[in-house]
């Protein structure tokens, strides 16, 4: 199983599209296993984004991460870092295929809706400094589990 952090960006909430995102990531297989609303600090998001800091949109992208609620989601599943990079779509929602978030809620470049983690060295910084508290994902087996995955074949071990 492999986890992977997705940020419902500022415009995402204040267009009241968390839930139809969250819903997207539940119906193909994904387990919540930590959620959170905030304001987060300048810091953390230059901290995020710091491999663009010499970009000259870096200021602006920070500015815009700040300037409301953010929720940040832990979700896992096999392969979920691809299987969220899939879901969200091309980064210019305009060109985003139809189906994907970005394809089907969005129309901006900059205002896109969603983040998800590109690798799993930056899904393990992304989830420590979005969640560092040890007790701030959860551990748990749904109901359905087998149901999502054939638990013989994929799930062995």
């Amino acid at each position: 199983m492999e986890r992977t952090l997705v940020l419902c960006k500022p415009d995402a909430v204040q267009r009241g599209l968390v839930g139809q995102i969250l819903t997207r990531f539940e119906q193909k297989g994904l387990k919540l296993v930590g959620m959170k609303l905030r304001q987060f600090p300048k810091e953390l998001l230059e901290q995020h984004y710091s491999d663009h800091k010499e970009r000259p949109f870096f200021p602006s992208l920070v500015g815009f991460m700040g300037s409301g609620p953010v929720v940040a989601m832990a979700l896992e599943g096999i392969d979920a870092i691809a299987v969220v990079r899939g879901l969200m779509g091309k980064t210019n929602a305009r060109e985003a295929a139809p189906g994907t978030i970005r394809g089907d809620l969005g129309m901006s470049f900059s205002n896109n809706l969603v983040h998800g983690s590109d690798s799993a060295e930056s899904a393990a910084k992304e989830l420590a400094l979005f969640f560092p508290g040890a007790d701030e994902l959860v551990d748990w087996t749904p109901c359905t589990l087998e149901w999502s995955y054939s638990v013989g074949e994929e799930l062995k071990g």
